[in-house]
């Protein structure tokens, strides 16, 4: 998941300037691998300032003969003196770096990381301005993320329905997408990555992952620890979780940032709940049950079922700062309106206020996930696996059960073996955890810490999905001391 949703094109027009290039460094690389490390990167004025360009890639990085693909990429030169090119990537699996550093590059990092480096954001192979993985237009879209399945959940029909509507969708994300669609696994972009560093001319690669460009970024490392500039993961995935792991451990963090966010709320004056912490949780479960047996229709034509509600809840608590829309939303859905909670899950989707969507984040993350795990749809499993949820995560659990079925009937079957991850011989690596993380729980950071073989472990203590840029001074500046001089925090360094 992705931390921040990015919207907003630049449509205005800016006169171009001479174009710049980036001479690539010298590779020594298979043959068939030769022109893609050496080409040559022209850089041209495009949004807000910034320069963008184009790269090539192998389609299937085992056959580069067999085809190559597109990956945009946009930069902010170092105000300063460069030391060198900073990659950022802010999750997903889909989210746009370009977008990312478009729109957002105060977001992304701070003045100190601008004035030492080009800030880079990048598209994933699959995502957005690069060649991307495409399934449904936008009325299709609206059906996939929003029809309501009828009939009990977990049971035979409601199964077979969700397997219907899953299978639906990846036949036609392979129509649209072609061959594509097979190669947009995270090893792929891994070795994408590599190619970027090398024809920007960095002889090591500096990266700033969030979420799962943790993940992105713990590949690469393991693939290449030789060229492992400094990396900072932020947000961490744990490679070692199986797809059912990383499903419970989220519905936990979740639930548990939704009492965070209670505990804060009930002390606040217009707090649509009363009674204890335990009391609104009991709440917003009935409200839940209420609207998976009588969805509210919203003045669109669509409808609020339990699904939709769950993700008008998360979405907000990715950030403490934004509980306040929490508030706003469950005040308005108890009084029978559907409008606010639609906002919200809008915003999570990237849907406009005009039905089109903002970009393929959905489209990517169904295929990037697809690839990077293995799934079980058997009826008896997924059952099994919901009792656990719902025992583990009472209010939230029950809602992010069933989700092997998106996957195990996919056009092309995934045969990734998930382990830990340790990168052996790469340069220091910086992991960043935020010990109330709903996202990304604050035990995949440590976890991922201690699997990495030069991983070093920093704690924000707080609330929110990743801490860099958002938390505090003490994280920003271990952080920027990190990837600036290669400081590395003290053991056991907690801000």
């Amino acid at each position: 998941m992705v931390a921040l949703t990015l919207t907003g094109c630049v449509t205005w027009f800016i006169p171009p300037k001479t174009a710049q290039t980036s001479t690539p460094v010298a590779e020594q690389v298979a043959a068939d691998l030769q022109p893609f490390y050496s080409q040559v990167l022209t850089w041209k004025s495009c949004a807000s300032g910034k320069q963008c360009a184009t790269a090539k890639a192998p389609l299937d990085w085992k056959n580069p003969s067999s085809g190559e693909i597109e990956l945009a990429l946009i930069r902010q030169t170092a105000k300063g003196t460069k030391q060198g090119s900073l990659l950022v990537n802010p999750g997903g699996p889909g989210g746009s770096g370009y977008d990312f550093v478009r729109d957002s590059v105060d977001y992304a990092t701070d003045s100190t990381l601008q004035q030492h480096f080009d800030v880079v954001g990048f598209d994933p192979r699959g995502v957005g301005h690069s060649t991307a993985v495409k399934c449904y237009d936008a009325k299709q879209m609206d059906g996939y993320l929003y029809d309501i399945t009828p009939g009990t959940r977990g049971s035979d029909a409601w199964i077979a329905e969700n397997t219907s509507v899953s299978k639906d969708f990846g036949s036609a994300c392979a129509t649209n997408t072609g061959a594509l669609l097979e190669h947009v696994d995270t090893v792929s972009a891994a070795r994408d990555l590599d190619l970027l560093r090398a024809v920007l001319g960095d002889k090591k690669l500096n990266y700033l992952g969030y979420s799962y460009g943790t993940y992105l970024g713990a590949v690469y490392a393991d693939l290449y620890p030789g060229k492992t500039g400094r990396l900072v993961l932020d947000g961490a995935l744990d490679p070692a979780a199986s797809n059912f792991d990383v499903t419970k451990v989220q519905a936990q963090g979740f639930e548990s940032a939704l009492r965070a966010y209670l505990k804060d709320c009930l002390a606040q004056k217009g707090c649509p709940f009363s009674g204890s912490v335990d009391d609104a949780m009991k709440t917003i479960s009935d409200l839940l049950a209420s609207v998976e047996r009588s969805p509210i229709r919203n003045s669109d034509g669509r409808e609020l079922g339990a699904n939709t509600l769950v993700t008008a809840i998360i979405y907000p608590l990715y950030d403490a700062t934004a509980w306040s829309y929490l508030t706003d939303m469950f005040t308005s859905v108890m009084k029978g309106s559907a409008s606010t909670a639609f906002t919200l899950a809008d915003a999570y989707n990237n849907r406009q206020s005009d039905g089109t969507y903002g970009d393929n984040s959905t489209e990517a993350f169904m295929a990037i996930n697809c690839l990077d795990y293995t799934y079980d749809a058997d009826p008896a499993t997924m059952r099994a696996q919901a009792a656990e949820l719902s025992k583990d995560a009472p209010v939230i659990g029950p809602y992010m059960s069933y989700g092997d079925i998106g996957c195990a009937n996919w056009p092309y079957t995934s045969t990734v073996e998930r382990g830990p991850i340790a990168a052996k011989g790469s340069a220091p690596i910086l992991v960043v955890g935020t010990t109330n993380d709903p996202a990304t729980p604050y035990v995949w950071a440590k976890n991922l810490a201690g699997e990495l073989e030069n991983g070093h472990l920093l704690t924000y203590k707080g609330e929110g999905h990743t801490a860099y840029n958002k938390s505090n001074s003490c994280v920003n500046g271990a952080v920027d001391d990190f990837l600036v001089k290669g400081t590395i925090p003290e053991a056991g360094k907690t801000c």
